[in-house]
């Protein structure tokens, strides 16, 4: 069974996932920006927030590094939430369950391989 190697790293996001993502994506820049050993990730995640303000309804295309860095980050945090809603109260895993669970479906959604 040949493996493909060129994959498609184009993605129609609805306006919600345009939303959560820009969210996320801002966040990202904002936790990062002010080490310089982050400058990689910062231009990727800058880039894709670029795309995902973009007015147009055209598919998204994410090279393979935006891609590779927007999942790690995705997981990570999905990882993180649970780690804090199995260990928090009433409130705060209110408020953690409802990030968890659109990052959570981001991933399954878009990049699930």
């Amino acid at each position: 069974m040949a493996k493909n190697l060129f994959k498609n790293y184009t993605y129609e996001f609805d306006k919600n996932d345009k939303k959560i993502l820009s969210t996320f994506c801002n966040q990202i820049i904002k936790q990062l920006s002010n080490d310089s050993k982050y400058f990689a990730e910062v231009n990727s995640f800058n880039s894709i927030l670029a795309k995902l303000n973009k007015k147009t309804d055209e598919p998204i295309k994410l090279t393979k590094d935006e891609k590779t860095r927007l999942v790690l980050q995705l997981q990570e945090n999905v990882k993180f939430l649970k780690k804090q809603i199995d260990k928090s109260w009433f409130l705060k895993k209110w408020l953690y369950k409802s990030m968890y669970t659109q990052y959570n479906n981001l991933i399954q959604n878009y990049f699930r391989d």
